[in-house]
């Protein structure tokens, strides 16, 4: 596969425009791992497969020299490569069909990979130790008689669960205090040894000898708390990782990172500072062993969360004060909690900026220099000596990887060639200026031809989060159908300032409402092939709650979906696996504050027919959000349709199984065919 750079906007519809069936197309590739010494990266790439329902992958290495990349492995989902220290291996995840993921390593030139854990809930995450001998991984480790431990003990049938916290699920996890992730250890086998096979017993009747099939490894946690995210300190005598162990972390969203030692000894040390509640997304240690944290503050109660930028922090002990390395008003280093450094020390760090993800690098001396564009969106990033390997997403691609530090990304892949094939529309870039004087940014996809075309108004989640200008199957499979797509962020949104994301806490459905309805109404009027009379509203998350909200005070659309909205802030508290906190954070706690913002509250005001679209297992939005707000348009007479997806949670349109997410779309197009025809 040749080197190529690619301009913006390339795109090619020669062939038609991506459909739902094309979901098999959208190969993502992972967080990149860059040789320490040699020029070349590994990475993983993954996509939906519709005929295996399952997402499946392999690890590719890509020459930075711009030479062909190459498939490594061959597995069914292989990710989250990492090369050692050293160079001479690679570690990564490796899935079998409706199996959880295991640690495996193979030679960095190939060869067969071979297993070091078999943890019955699989492993979610591990890291090298300095000298390459070994590596400490995180594990959920089931309660005993629980998640079949048991043979014989059904899932209908373990003992019932007592709880004292608020907080005992989480969404795609399911119930957490009975199986909590836990810090183990393991050595790394010899590559060349011969392999381990399972013996059999000599004579009938007798049973065969126990043995290993992959190594033992040690358990160096067992606490009533989550770790997460390890990192090896720099003389590789502990293990760091991010954890809550303070005696409020019941009540509050505070975290630290703990030094956990290699040889089981004393309890996990604090490195981090201790000079302000703060929550902590990612550790690293600098070339020079300095511990760099990617943290948001947390205000003195230690729980408003609300929009609030992630930062990059170096601390230096736990009675030191945390030195802020990045503008906590303007920097969110949120989107990808991904730390870097080079040789010399700079850190390198994507910024979440105005509908884009910026890679940065900041000096030691503190200069700060971008590396990619206003508009480019990266997905993730590693360095090793002066070499910066991203990937880069674009207007008509899902992700390439690309070497930094030029003029523009060099993109080295071409994986999303597939998708190409099949069609991308192009995507315009609006900046409405609203009724307050606010400028609201956003895009617009078209339908091919002159229109004029229904248009349909799409709102994003979160609402800390932010839609980007990079490809989009929703809006090109909604533009395929014959649809204009217009979608913003208004304010609430991330990549604006800390004020811009705070506008609406304690006033959802105000501003935010105020700039998605300006930006459609000028994007509308300022292009002839829109049709204003012909309007449809969409949105998921906190998009489901704006869509019900515009419903219920802007009638001019013919049809709504409200999908796995967050539709109830009374009944979200003590359902939702953020319900101790999220409503009272962002609507507050008195009776007339959540009324005045809850769409439950003014659901008698809608009258627009409306799609309720949401998922069994959806933890985070739970299903009887969905219930209640469709139950109330039933008796009040509004046309309305309820869909539930089984076995899906709140990541169904991201990760859900690739059958639900072409049913999903299938099910959306088929809605607005009926509301809003072509």
């Amino acid at each position: 596969m040749p080197s190529r750079r690619f301009g913006p906007g390339e795109t090619n519809t020669l062939n038609g425009v991506v459909k739902a069936n094309d979901l098999d197309t959208l190969q993502a590739p992972g967080r990149p791992s860059v040789h320490p010494t040699d020029d070349v990266a590994v990475v993983s790439v993954t996509r939906p497969d519709l005929g295996a329902d399952a997402y499946v992958g392999q690890l590719w290495t890509v020459p930075l020299d711009g030479g062909a990349p190459r498939r490594l492995t061959r597995g069914f989902r292989d990710s989250a490569p990492r090369y050692s220290p050293d160079g001479a291996v690679i570690a990564f995840l490796r899935s079998s069909p409706g199996e959880p993921a295991q640690l495996h390593v193979v030679a960095s030139t190939g060869g067969e990979p071979i297993a070091i854990t078999a943890e019955r809930l699989g492993v979610s995450a591990f890291a090298w130790s300095p000298d390459s001998s070994s590596l400490a991984f995180t594990t959920r480790v089931p309660e005993q008689g629980r998640y079949g431990t048991v043979p014989e003990i059904s899932a209908d049938a373990e003992a019932p669960r007592r709880f004292t916290t608020r907080t005992y699920r989480a969404n795609g996890v399911g119930y957490t205090t009975d199986r909590r992730s836990s810090l183990f250890i393991v050595e790394v086998p010899d590559l060349d040894a011969e392999p381990v096979v399972r013996p059999l017993p000599e004579r009938s009747g007798e049973e065969a000898p126990e043995t290993a099939l992959v190594p033992v490894a040690t358990r160096l946690t067992d606490l009533d708390a989550e770790v997460s995210g390890p990192v090896f300190t720099p003389d590789g005598s502990a293990i760091a990782v991010v954890a809550a162990l303070h005696d409020t972390r019941d009540v509050d969203r505070v975290s630290a990172v703990y030094a956990v030692r290699v040889d089981g000894s004393g309890e996990p040390e604090r490195l981090s500072s201790d000079d302000a509640p703060r929550s902590i997304a990612a550790a690293a240690f600098s070339p020079e062993g300095q511990l760099h944290v990617l943290a948001q503050e947390l205000g003195p109660a230690g729980v408003d969360f609300v929009a609030r930028n992630t930062s990059l922090y170096r601390m230096s002990s736990p009675d030191a004060p945390a030195v802020v390395l990045t503008d906590v008003a303007d920097t969110d280093i949120g989107e990808v909690a991904d730390i870097a450094f080079t040789t010399d020390g700079s850190v390198v760090f994507l910024n979440r900026s105005k509908g884009a993800v910026r890679a940065e690098r900041l000096g030691f001396d503190g200069t700060r220099t971008p590396l990619t564009s206003h508009t480019d969106v990266v997905t993730s990033i590693d360095a090793a000596g002066e070499r910066i390997v991203a990937v880069v997403a674009g207007e008509s691609d899902s992700g390439e990887v690309a070497v930094l530090g030029g003029p523009d990304p060099v993109r080295l892949t071409d994986f999303s060639r597939s998708v190409r094939d099949a069609g991308v529309l192009p995507i315009e870039r609006h900046a409405i200026t609203g009724r307050s004087g606010q400028v609201v940014e956003g895009w617009l996809v078209k339908p091919a031809g002159d229109g004029p075309f229904p248009t349909l108004l799409m709102i994003h989640g979160g609402p800390f989060a932010a839609y980007t200008g990079a490809f989009f199957d929703e809006s090109q499979v909604y533009a395929d159908a014959g649809y204009a797509v217009a979608y913003c962020n208004p304010r609430g949104a991330a990549g604006f300032g800390e004020d811009f994301g705070r506008s609406i806490k304690n006033a959802m459905g105000t501003v935010d409402f105020e700039d998605v309805m300006d930006f459609f109404d000028g994007v509308v009027a300022a292009d002839d092939a829109l049709d204003a009379d012909r309007v449809g509203v969409l949105g998921g998350s906190y998009g489901g709650y704006l869509t019900a909200w515009i419903t219920a005070h802007d009638h001019r659309f013919a049809g709504a979906i409200v999908e796995r909205g967050f539709l109830d802030p009374e009944l979200f508290v003590g359902t939702s696996d953020i319900g101790d906190f999220f409503g009272d954070e962002y609507v507050g706690t008195s009776a007339e504050d959540i009324a005045r913002q809850s769409p439950q509250a003014h659901v008698r005001d809608v009258r627009t027919p409306t799609l309720v679209l949401h998922s069994a297992d959806d933890l985070r939005c739970p299903l009887s959000q969905a219930e209640r707000y469709y139950a109330a348009l039933k008796r009040n007479g509004v046309e309305a349709e309820l869909v539930v997806f089984p076995g899906e949670n709140h990541e169904l349109s991201r990760s859900g199984r690739p059958r639900h997410r072409r049913d999903r779309f299938d099910v959306i197009l088929d809605w607005w065919a009926r509301v809003l025809p072509v």
